[in-house]
C-alpha cells in the first residue's frame, strides 16, 4: 500500500522536469554583413553562404542564406516541405520554382514563396549559374 509521503514523492518526481531546460536564446541584434566576408560552402549543386540565424525580437524563428547553384543543379534532391516558410529573391540566372506541382520560371528580380507544408523544389533552369536570397521564417528556421 503507498503511504501519503510514498505518493508525494511519486507526485513531485512526475511534476520534476526530466531533461534540463534549455536556456533562451537571446534575438537577433541588427547587424550589416558585407557579402565578400560570409563563409562559403561548396556543395556538388554549387556554394552557399550562411548570413543569419536566429530569432526575432517578436520570436519568430528566422534564418538568411545565399546560394549560387550550377546550371541544371538543384539544392535537394527531390521536391520537399517543412513547418516554416521560405521565400527566394532572385538575382541572377533562371530558376524553376514548383510549388504543389506547378512551375514557374523566374528571373532577376523575381521573387517566390512557400508556405508552410507546401511541397517546393527549385532548379537552375539556365545556362548560366543562378544567384539568390533564401529566408526561412517560422519553427525550425534557426536550426
Amino acid at each position: 500500500m503507498l503511504t501519503r509521503r510514498g505518493f508525494c514523492s511519486l507526485f513531485a518526481a512526475a511534476l520534476a522536469p526530466s531533461a534540463p531546460q534549455q536556456q533562451a536564446q537571446p534575438a537577433l541584434s541588427s547587424l550589416a554583413l558585407p557579402y565578400e566576408q560570409l563563409p562559403v560552402r561548396t556543395t556538388q549543386a554549387g556554394q552557399s553562404r550562411a548570413i543569419l540565424k536566429g530569432k526575432l525580437s517578436t520570436g519568430e524563428e528566422i534564418e538568411m542564406h545565399h546560394t549560387t547553384l550550377n546550371p541544371g543543379g538543384s539544392p535537394h534532391p527531390t521536391g520537399h516541405k517543412h513547418v516554416y516558410a521560405e521565400m527566394w529573391l532572385i538575382r541572377e540566372g533562371t530558376l524553376e520554382f514548383s510549388v504543389n506541382g506547378r512551375s514557374t520560371r523566374l528571373g532577376p528580380g523575381s521573387v517566390a514563396f512557400a508556405s508552410s507544408e507546401d511541397f517546393h523544389a527549385v532548379k537552375n533552369v539556365g545556362s548560366t549559374p543562378a544567384n539568390y536570397f533564401v529566408v526561412a521564417v517560422g519553427p525550425g528556421a534557426d536550426r
